[in-house]
């Protein structure tokens, strides 16, 4: 079996146990459900990273093509345009010593364009299904990659998803992903696993997935939940579409801490971070 160092981030290794890791989202799109066209010139994407690096984020995923429900592929050559020139200036403000960056795409041109301009992880929402040069690609750059199930696509996922068996269905694509990224020769380190938060589940699935977290620790793999802003939290508090997420988003946080989650991606870094910091100060006393 093939064996390599894990991802760093901040210098600190990404392994099962470790964390939390703060992964900060920026979204250089004019249309992702939360912060579409807050990010949309390069100049405000660079400040809004360089913030996020601030507030203490471990890394930065960014990403040229919104994902939310109903949207549709963007060419890889628009993806590059909004991303490249982003990940290589913050690549050189931050140097060795700061937050690590991440290309969010399901293309592997771009996951290229992404690691030349000084990427190191691949967050692909396909788990390696949409390109079939992206498994090759990772392995041959040595990148780390985060493999998430989505049920169906982004412009179909949120119609009417349903499952026989939620827990057990995401279990056994997360396996067959990573037994694809393992033949493709992507060293198990360099792996992290995703159940996908609201990618073709309903509020009721991504509830259970939360209080669930403990069922995927059988592939001994570091897990990464993404619940920023998204609309379960909406439905959960009842809240309107105008009000703000983040205190759910926070406690989403604190909740997948309290579970040893290893990594969270979030849009809001430093609330994030401390109620994240904060369960894993409890759990460290138990």
């Amino acid at each position: 079996m093939i064996q390599a160092d894990p991802i760093l981030l901040r210098g600190r290794p990404v392994t099962p146990g470790s964390g939390p890791f703060i992964f900060g989202i920026l979204n250089c799109t004019p249309d992702s459900f939360s912060d579409g066209g807050l990010h949309a010139s390069p100049e405000a994407a660079i400040d809004a990273g360089c913030r996020m690096a601030d507030e203490g984020a471990d890394a930065i995923d960014v990403g040229g093509e919104s994902t939310r429900p109903g949207s549709l592929p963007v060419p890889p050559e628009e993806q590059i345009r909004r991303t490249q020139k982003v990940i290589a200036a913050l690549a050189r403000r931050f140097g060795s010593d700061g937050p690590a960056l991440s290309i969010d795409t399901r293309s592997a041109q771009v996951a290229e364009a992404a690691l030349d301009a000084g990427a190191v992880i691949v967050n692909d929402i396909s788990a390696l299904r949409d390109d079939p040069a992206m498994a090759d690609l990772i392995a041959r750059r040595r990148a780390g990659v985060i493999l998430m199930h989505m049920k169906g696509t982004p412009a179909d996922m949120q119609i009417n998803p349903t499952y026989e068996d939620l827990i057990g269905e995401i279990d056994a694509f997360l396996r067959e992903r990573v037994d694809c990224a393992l033949a493709a020769g992507i060293p198990r380190e360099r792996i992290i696993i995703d159940p996908g938060i609201g990618f073709g589940k309903t509020t009721a699935h991504n509830l259970q997935i939360l209080g669930r977290l403990d069922a995927f620790r059988g592939m001994h793999l570091p897990i990464l939940i993404g619940p920023s802003r998204k609309r379960f939290i909406r439905e959960a508090l009842n809240l309107k579409d105008d009000e703000s997420r983040l205190m759910g988003t926070a406690a989403v946080a604190a909740v997948c801490a309290l579970a040893g989650v290893e990594c969270l991606r979030v849009h809001d870094v430093a609330p994030c971070r401390q109620a994240a910091l904060m369960a894993q100060a409890i759990r460290s006393e138990k």
